[in-house]
């Protein structure tokens, strides 16, 4: 097993540079939204047709949508395109924020957070086409067809764009459940079995979710939470699967450390210091990342009990040490005052 003893101490950068780093990914993240902006915008009244289809297929002949506002006309395709193209860049949102964090990721975390990032951004585009292929024209269906008699259906078209932005968002949400789910076993907080003892009440929670983000209405909020419960489902099982792997790891880390014994590392502690006058850190020392921090493998329980162990025989045998010491120095003090307090008629007679 790697200890990160046996390294040195990487070069840390200051924060000053970090602030820095993170500002200039950001500002390339302004700048990829812009571009996609600008590039969406001369088909911003097409994005917004495309995005009312599902409600202008259900109105009833000789209706349409409105405009109560005077700028709505033109500020409303505006926020679509803007929203799109935020919507567009998050894979690029989520390689800046991975680059920015990455450095100082050991290998072991790199991947499980790699694949992650992926998956996260896989399943929020799956819950916004969820919504608007499946949950808009059943929710539109239902909500223009009781309409009372009489009253003609003409939805205001920033109202409209509130509300699918906040369905889009509230079914990208729901459908993150498995990377939440994993994260949380991931992390030691919980454990798979644990989370499926208390399956009756993510349940419930998944439709009181649902009844907060979704119209008053029994089918929006049923297709809402019925994934959800399905993706929670999916989560006990891959994150199963990322702790029974992050076990194994561990426990071949263990057997390899037990192995090798302590010969190796102290001789590979020699020869990095022997080394090291004449050759640089890099290529002394080969890291796991980028950042210079060694792989680290944590102790288990048994290897942690015998260096407890080990730290206390080892500071019991130099107390021991230090006592007899003591008592070999009280000894020679007293045959020295001996010595020196001799018989005066035996000093005579040596001297005669």
């Amino acid at each position: 097993m790697t200890n990160p003893r046996e390294y040195p101490p990487p070069l840390e950068q200051p924060f000053v540079k970090h602030l820095i780093e993170l500002r200039d990914r950001l500002l390339r993240v302004v700048l990829a939204i812009t571009l996609i902006f600008l590039g969406l915008f001369p088909f911003a009244n097409d994005l917004y047709h495309f995005l009312a289809e599902p409600l202008l297929r259900h109105m009833p002949a000789g209706t349409s949508m409105i405009a109560t506002e005077v700028a709505s006309p033109f500020l409303t395709p505006f926020k679509l395109s803007l929203v799109t193209a935020m919507f567009i860049a998050v894979p690029y949102m989520l390689y800046q924020a991975w680059a920015f964090i990455a450095p100082g990721l050991y290998q072991r975390e790199r991947k499980l957070v790699l694949p992650l990032l992926l998956s996260s951004t896989v399943l929020f585009y799956a819950g916004m086409a969820f919504a608007y292929f499946v949950v808009f024209p059943l929710v539109f269906g239902f909500l223009t067809g009781v309409a009372p008699e009489g009253v003609e259906v003409m939805t205001d078209i920033s109202r409209y764009l509130d509300f699918v932005l906040k369905m889009f968002f509230a079914f990208g949400l729901a459908f993150e459940v498995p990377i939440a789910t994993i994260l949380v076993v991931w992390s030691g907080m919980t454990s798979a079995d644990a989370l499926a003892q208390k399956r009756p009440y993510i349940i419930v929670g998944a439709f009181v979710f649902g009844m907060l983000l979704t119209p008053p209405d029994v089918i929006s909020q049923t297709l809402l939470a019925v994934p959800m419960w399905l993706l929670f489902e999916l989560g006990l099982v891959f994150s199963r699967w990322y702790t029974r792997e992050h076990e194994d790891e561990e426990g071949q880390g263990a057997d390899s450390g037990i192995a090798a014994g302590p010969a190796p590392a102290a001789a590979a502690a020699s020869t990095a210091t022997a080394a090291a006058p004449g050759r640089d850190d890099d290529e002394v020392f080969e890291d796991s990342n980028e950042s210079g921090h060694a792989e680290y493998e944590p102790l288990s329980e048994e290897e942690m009990d015998a260096e407890l162990d080990r730290i206390e025989a080892e500071e019991a045998a130099e107390a021991a040490e230090g006592s007899a010491e003591g008592a070999a120095g009280a000894g020679d003090a007293a045959t020295e005052t001996q010595e020196n307090d001799t018989d005066p008629d035996g000093s005579e007679e040596k001297k005669q």
